[in-house]
């Protein structure tokens, strides 16, 4: 990045990796190994969990057409949805999901179901077909399914949503990836994402051996009176955080990032812009908002926050819409807006944010016993920690786009991915705010990114 090279140490955490639910944390275990690790992955269909192993005994990945013929055989043995939908339970709030656990581990059998899912190089869910709905929807309705599966009456049960990588593929054709945050962040999934599309691409010229394989081995739950206590509890909760989940997908087809390129300006920063300057349209106001700048150019680096709003960009905005400004004048404003951003941008690259070093500073007083510091009591932190606007930029050699919910119940998240002549965005939102409107942040986006194009394109 930027000439730099990256810590590649997430990589191989992606694969066979689980996070485990504690009575008080949460653990994140990897079992993959240099030589003799997991060879196998979870498949999961109607509810139904199977072990599928991908390698043969001698080390050697299974072809194609084995793979094939493994999953139509998994296919014939899950027909029916009875089965009560174990992978609910993993999206349990984190401390209840945490005691359903050990009460779900007492039993032999369930303990060694739960081990094979957790060991897994990944989890495949093979999803029942959703509704069709109206193509203007459809993108926004198949990030919902692949992030949440739909809910209890649709595919949340396909979903052990622990697992770090889920592939989703649905069968009318829909697939995406869904992926658990403690492990890692987005880059890593959307180059992974980009390998998986190009060797798709290449043929399979290896001939399958004429040894049958075994069947793959079905997962068996013993539910008593308790799990299934846990479950019902699980399924409604699900549904409630579900129905409070709006997401609004759209690409904006105007220009993309070869357009901004020429006027010489970052279009990530140019981005942040609009975004901003479109919350302010809906709620007049600039709020705590933050984007994700990468620290991989660090050994074990993670993320930091770019603080988004600045004076400069707060200048732009309040005068963008004041028809006394001229054209010339909000030009400007918008370039200084647009360099003070990028300078930040390069500050927290470079491992100078504030937000994970005080958070640092934080817990260690709360592990250590110590009085927590007077300033993570004060009011104005807590005023600038409550990320009403959550952003994040993927980029991907894909037209695809990552989608997450926001950080505050009052709050958004915006996820976009930026093409050389076109954008991709995911707005989210929660329906028990009033005051949030994934779709209305959505459109004024839409139209406050056309706006700012034409103050260098203006229309004769």
């Amino acid at each position: 990045m930027r000439g730099n090279p990256l810590c590649m140490e997430l990589f191989p955490k992606l694969f066979s990796s689980c996070r485990i639910p504690g009575p008080k944390h949460d653990l994140v275990v990897h079992y993959g190994r240099p030589r003799r690790g997991p060879a196998h992955i979870t498949v999961v269909r109607n509810y139904q969990f199977f072990q599928l192993d991908v390698y043969n005994s001698d080390g050697t990945p299974l072809t194609e057409s084995q793979i094939h013929a493994q999953l139509l055989r998994i296919r014939s043995q899950s027909w029916k949805t009875d089965k009560e939908p174990m992978g609910i339970l993993t999206s349990e709030h984190r401390h209840t999901w945490g005691q359903a656990y050990t009460r779900l581990l007492r039993d032999k059998i369930n303990k060694e179901s739960v081990r094979l899912i957790e060991k897994s190089l990944f989890t495949l869910c093979l999803d029942s077909p959703v509704m069709r709905i109206s193509d203007e929807n459809y993108s926004s309705r198949m990030a919902a399914q692949i992030l949440h599966g739909g809910g209890t009456y649709s595919n949340s049960g396909n979903r052990w949503f622990d697992k770090t990588l889920q592939f989703v593929v649905g069968e009318d054709g829909s697939w995406g990836l869904l992926y658990e945050h403690a492990t890692a962040e987005g880059p890593p999934i959307a180059t992974l994402l980009d390998h998986v599309l190009e060797y798709c691409k290449m043929t399979d010229s290896v001939r399958a051996p004429l040894i049958p394989l075994p069947m793959p081995k079905k997962l068996y739950f013993y539910i008593n009176s308790e799990i299934k206590w846990d479950l019902e509890m699980a399924k409604q909760n699900l549904d409630i955080l579900i129905n409070d989940l709006d997401i609004k997908c759209f690409n904006f087809q105007c220009f993309g990032k070869k357009f901004v390129k020429q006027l010489k300006l970052s279009p990530n920063s140019f981005v942040q812009l609009a975004i901003q300057l479109a919350y302010y349209r809906v709620h007049n106001e600039v709020c705590a908002a933050c984007d994700i700048a990468s620290l991989r150019m660090f050994r074990g680096g993670r993320t930091d926050y770019i603080r988004s709003p600045t004076n400069q960009m707060l200048s732009f905005i309040q005068a963008f819409d004041d028809v006394a400004v001229s054209r010339e004048a909000k030009i400007q404003l918008l370039r200084e807006a647009v360099n003070a951003y990028s300078l930040l941008t390069e500050q927290s690259l470079m491992g100078q944010g504030i937000d994970r070093h005080l958070l640092g500073l934080k817990l260690q007083a709360i592990e250590n016993g110590l009085s927590v510091p007077r300033i993570f009591m004060d009011t104005a932190y807590g005023l600038a920690t409550h990320w009403k606007l959550r952003t994040g930029q993927v980029p991907t050699n894909t037209d695809s786009v990552m989608c997450f919910g926001p950080l505050v119940p009052d709050g958004y998240a915006v996820c976009y991915n930026p093409q050389q002549d076109h954008l991709h965005f995911s707005v989210t939102a929660f329906n028990c705010c009033e005051d949030t409107n994934a779709e209305k942040l959505a459109l004024t986006l839409e139209r406050s990114l056309r706006d700012v194009q034409e103050l260098f394109q203006p229309t004769v």
